[in-house]
């Protein structure tokens, strides 16, 4: 009930992407590729069911009880070459085929030369949310994956380095392409090259433990421009307004900084999600509740209630504690 309930809700909170996650919709090759394969198979098990629905349909009325059969015995077949050359014959050609075609997608899915201009970007999986390395640009972010648009005339794919902090997951963004483990100490690799701009819901499909429900993730496609605007913003220390200088000082005594990174602060944890751009993201938690002031406290509060089973304690900090926290928290934009 729990994982129905948070996926429930991040469905919820992601209500305003009015996307489909369906691999049947794809919005980049590694998709496409996906979704042809699965309309191979599933024509091929159609064919097979209306052949087999369709002779056992004919058998049942062609040799039904007639009157006046009582006491008679039907005519007895014990075996027949064509009929069983054809059910050994047919099923090796129909494995050949399926197989042919599944190392022709494996292929082209497991891509490993890198065309000139793609962007790399380092994927790490925790329970339960999603850590996102820009090595080119220098600075991380989490569970709201930023990319280019690639556009036939000016491609600009996107290859991720996928790793795990502590046990199996899986990376899933079902219209931009197929699923991909990642395993501890071990990398492995996916690229996406988007044709369609606009927000995807991604999913861990590996089940990771209590909130693997809850291990939403969110891709934003965009134009070159607009993403080149992202990146510069994302680049950005964090700065505090002066009227927050108290409020500032107040996290750097807490706990906070020993598993959260500020990048212009004395902040270096790298246990929990960099918070430098905080308030940029849609939603907290892997996309459990929207980003807002009040989700923010609750958080802060008690983060088991929104997420239960959540890796970060609750912190036993006083009710003006708490809001001081958070209005810091808000200004990380």
């Amino acid at each position: 009930m729990l994982a129905l309930g948070s996926l429930v809700l991040a469905q919820g909170v992601n209500a305003a992407a009015r996307q489909t996650p369906s691999i049947f919709a794809p919005a980049s090759t590694p998709a496409a590729e996906v979704a042809g394969y699965a309309w191979l198979v599933i024509a091929i098990c159609a064919v097979i069911f209306v052949i087999v629905g369709g002779m056992t349909l004919f058998a049942l009325y062609r040799f039904r009880a007639r009157p006046g059969d009582e006491g008679r015995e039907p005519p007895q077949i014990y075996a027949s070459s064509q009929i069983e050359l054809a059910w050994t014959v047919v099923p090796i050609l129909i494995v050949f085929v399926l197989s042919l075609v599944t190392a022709r997608t494996i292929l082209a899915l497991q891509k490993d030369e890198r065309p000139e201009g793609w962007l790399e970007v380092t994927a790490i999986g925790h329970q339960w949310w999603w850590e996102f390395h820009y090595p080119e640009y220098g600075f991380t972010t989490a569970n709201e994956l930023h990319i280019p648009l690639s556009e036939g005339a000016d491609p600009w794919p996107t290859f991720l380095n996928l790793q795990s902090q502590d046990v199996i997951h899986s990376l899933w963004v079902p219209r931009l392409s197929g699923k991909t483990d990642v395993i501890p100490n071990r990398t492995n690799h996916l690229w996406m090259d988007p044709h369609e701009p606009g927000l995807y819901v991604g999913q861990c499909a590996e089940y990771c433990g209590t909130q693997h429900a809850g291990m939403l993730l969110r891709v934003v496609v965009e134009p070159r421009e607009d993403f080149e605007r992202w990146v510069a913003e994302q680049q950005r220390p964090a700065v505090a307004r002066e009227s927050l200088e108290s409020e500032r000082a107040l996290f750097e005594q807490t706990a906070c900084i020993s598993c959260h990174t500020v990048r212009g602060t004395v902040a270096r944890g790298e246990f929990g999600p960099d918070l430098t751009h905080l308030m940029s993201r849609a939603t907290l938690g892997s996309g459990v509740a929207r980003n807002d002031r009040a989700n923010l406290i609750e958080w802060v509060t008690n983060p088991d209630h929104l997420k239960p089973g959540a890796r970060m304690p609750a912190m036993q900090l006083a009710p003006a504690e708490i809001n001081g926290i958070v209005d810091y928290l808000v200004s990380l934009e």
